[in-house]
Parts: C-alpha cells; structure tokens; sequence
C-alpha cells in the first residue's frame, strides 16, 4: 500500500489512466476489426480512414507507440490495396 500522500494520489491517477488507455485501446481494436471485415473497397476505404486517424491520435497521446500506429496503417493500407 502506499505511504505518501502523493504515492496514493499517483495510485488513484493510475486507475484512471488505466481505465482510460483500455477504452481507447479496444475502440482501436474495434477500428482495425472493422476495415479488415470489410469486403467492398469503399466501405474498407472509408474504414481505413477513420482507423488512420484513430492510431495517429491514440500515438500523440502516447497511448501506443508512434511506430505500432505506422505499421497497422501500413498493413492495412495494404489490405485495402488488395481489396478489388
């Protein structure tokens, strides 16, 4: 258990913190899912757009790593490039 009151308080940010890293990290997974599921180009497209511009905010945030976003973008860029 913590015994500062400033060991507590970081505790208590913690949760928070931790909580919130996992809501972002399952809209993430959610965002992926939903352009690797698609089968029609413009529906993938459209998918893929809005899954880029998720992995670039959870980066600058600091959620998941700047190259862990670039290499999903650039898998599923090229899923989506296969996609007839």
């Amino acid at each position: 258990m913590a015994q500062h009151l400033s060991a507590e308080k970081q505790a208590r940010q913690a949760v928070k913190h931790h909580e919130r890293n996992r809501h972002y990290l399952s809209l993430m997974r959610t965002a992926v899912k939903r352009v690797r599921q698609s089968k029609e180009k413009e529906k993938a497209v459209a998918s893929l757009r809005r899954a880029s511009k998720l992995l670039d905010q959870l980066a600058s945030k600091g959620i998941i790593h700047h190259n862990k976003a670039a290499n999903q973008k650039s898998a599923l860029t090229k899923f989506v490039d296969s996609l007839k």
